[in-house]
């Protein structure tokens, strides 16, 4: 089974990730892992390295077409990613995590050690960037959540609630003959 996990920074896609792969026993592959881990190799935060991405594309390429890859070629895997649930063509599940912003931005201040009005400002400028970058290369507008067979609000439910929400859909495509 291949799932895919997309939503905007701060929705929790990481926490509904990881919740999987104990509880299915998957692997992951997280695009925010890897952009998070480039940032800081670079020493750069994340809404710099954002611009930076945002003048030179081989930075998204790389990491959208390596998860791609991955998540195409693997079976069990949990695909996290804003851009996973387009990119893994032959996903069997594709989820769209969403909260409002004062929610996103309250989480990423917590994770990242800072003030919660430096983190709201730097979560949309990151957004913001992310959709003309996503809008440019790929012809995506991030906006448009079609693409996915499950949207759930993790400003409602928590980690366990929205789990159990998965669950429920794993175990119905499981049951398809």
């Amino acid at each position: 089974m291949r799932i895919t996990i997309s939503g905007p920074p701060g929705s929790g896609t990481t926490s509904l990730a990881r919740y999987l792969v104990e509880k299915h026993g998957l692997s992951l592959i997280s695009a925010g892992e890897v952009f998070r881990s480039l940032a800081k190799e670079r020493g750069m935060d994340l809404a710099a390295f954002g611009r930076l991405a945002e003048e030179d594309p081989s930075v998204d390429r790389m990491i959208d077409a390596r998860q791609k890859e991955i998540g195409e070629s693997r079976e069990d895997i949990v695909i996290e990613g804003r851009l996973a649930g387009r990119m893994v063509g032959n996903a069997d599940l594709r989820i769209w995590v969403a909260a409002s912003l004062a929610c996103r931005s309250g989480r990423v201040a917590e994770r990242d050690g800072i003030d919660p009005a430096t983190a709201a400002d730097l979560t949309a400028e990151r957004e913001e960037c992310e959709a003309g970058r996503y809008a440019r290369y790929y012809a995506i507008d991030i906006g448009d959540l079609t693409p996915y067979d499950l949207v759930v609000s993790s400003e409602k439910w928590g980690k366990a609630e929205l789990g159990a929400i998965v669950d429920c859909a794993i175990a119905n495509l499981r049951q398809e003959p």
